[in-house]
C-alpha cells in the first residue's frame, strides 16, 4: 500500500524549494523592470533583452563560454569512459579501490585548490594563459565526474553479455562498440551534461586560467557585478537559466528513449 506523505512533509518540500527558487523567479521578475533598478517595479519592458543582443562583447563571451564548455564536456566523457574502462578492468579490488580513491579526490578537493593549481602548472612551462588553458583545466576537472557516471553502469553490466558475444566471434571492437558502449549510454549521457553543467557554472578554476583577451561568463559577471549590477544582466541570467531547463528536459527525454530501447519496448 502506498503510503501518503503528511501535510508536514509536504510544507518542508515547499520552503525547500521556495527559497532555491525565489531568488531566481526575483532576478527574472526584475529582467523585465523598466526603472532600471532591482528596488522597484516601474513598468514592463524588453529594453534590458535589446541591450543584451547589442552588446557584442558580452556575446562573444557567452559564445567563449558555450565552446568551452561543449568542448570540455565531449573530450572529458570520451576520457572518462575510457578511464572507466580501465578501472573497471583492474581484477584485484585494492587496486580498483585506489584508482577509484584518486579519481574522487579531484572531486572533493576545494576548486581554489584546483585553479591555483593550474595557475603555478601554466606559469611554471610558460603556458600562455587563454582559451586552451581554461579548456584543458575544464577537462580535467570533467574527467572524474563522467568516470563517477559510468563507473555504476559497468557494475550493474553482466559479464555474460561480453562473453556471449565473444563466443559469438565478435571482435574486441565490436564487444566494445556494439554491446558495452550501448548498454553504457545513460552513463554516458548522465556524464557529458553533468560535465557541460560544472563547465557552464564554474567560477573559482576559471577565475585562475583566464588570460588576458579571453573571458567566460562566469568571470566576466563577477567583474561586472563589482561595478553594480546592471539588469541586462539579469536578462542574461534569465536567458540561461531557460537554456538549462532546455538541457534538463532534453537529457530526461534521452534518458527515458534510451531506458525504453533498452527494455526492448517498441511504439
Amino acid at each position: 500500500m502506498e503510503r501518503k506523505k503528511s501535510p508536514i512533509a509536504n510544507l518542508f518540500l515547499f520552503i525547500v524549494f521556495l527559497i532555491l527558487y525565489a531568488p531566481i523567479f526575483f532576478l527574472i521578475f526584475y529582467s523585465f523592470n523598466s526603472g532600471g533598478t532591482m528596488h522597484h517595479f516601474e513598468n514592463f519592458t524588453l529594453d534590458w533583452y535589446k541591450e543584451l543582443f547589442n552588446d557584442v562583447r558580452l556575446l562573444i563571451i557567452v559564445l567563449n563560454t558555450m565552446v568551452v564548455a561543449l568542448l570540455s564536456a565531449l573530450i572529458a566523457t570520451v576520457i572518462g569512459v575510457i578511464g572507466a574502462l580501465g578501472i573497471h578492468s583492474f581484477k584485484r579490488r585494492s587496486t580498483k579501490n585506489t584508482m577509484l580513491s584518486l579519481n574522487n579526490v579531484l572531486i572533493v578537493s576545494p576548486d581554489v585548490i584546483i585553479g591555483a593549481s593550474f595557475l603555478i602548472l601554466f606559469t611554471i612551462s610558460g603556458y600562455k594563459l587563454g582559451f586552451y588553458s581554461v579548456l584543458l583545466s575544464h577537462i580535467a576537472f570533467s574527467v572524474p565526474i563522467v568516470v563517477l557516471m559510468v563507473l555504476p553502469k559497468l557494475s550493474e553490466m553482466s559479464s555474460s553479455l561480453v562473453d556471449a558475444a565473444k563466443d559469438l566471434g565478435a571482435s574486441g571492437w565490436d564487444v566494445l562498440t556494439k554491446v558495452m558502449l550501448p548498454y553504457l549510454s545513460p552513463g554516458i549521457m548522465a556524464g557529458f551534461f553533468m560535465a557541460l553543467t560544472y563547465s557552464l557554472d564554474d567560477f573559482a578554476v576559471t577565475f585562475f586560467v583566464t588570460g588576458n583577451g579571453f573571458s567566460t561568463l562566469s568571470v566576466e559577471i563577477y567583474s561586472l557585478a563589482r561595478r553594480g549590477v546592471s539588469l541586462n544582466i539579469n536578462a542574461l541570467s534569465t536567458l540561461l537559466f531557460l537554456f538549462t531547463i532546455i538541457l534538463v528536459v532534453v537529457y530526461y527525454f534521452i534518458s527515458q528513449r534510451t531506458r525504453t530501447n533498452g527494455l526492448g519496448v517498441r511504439k
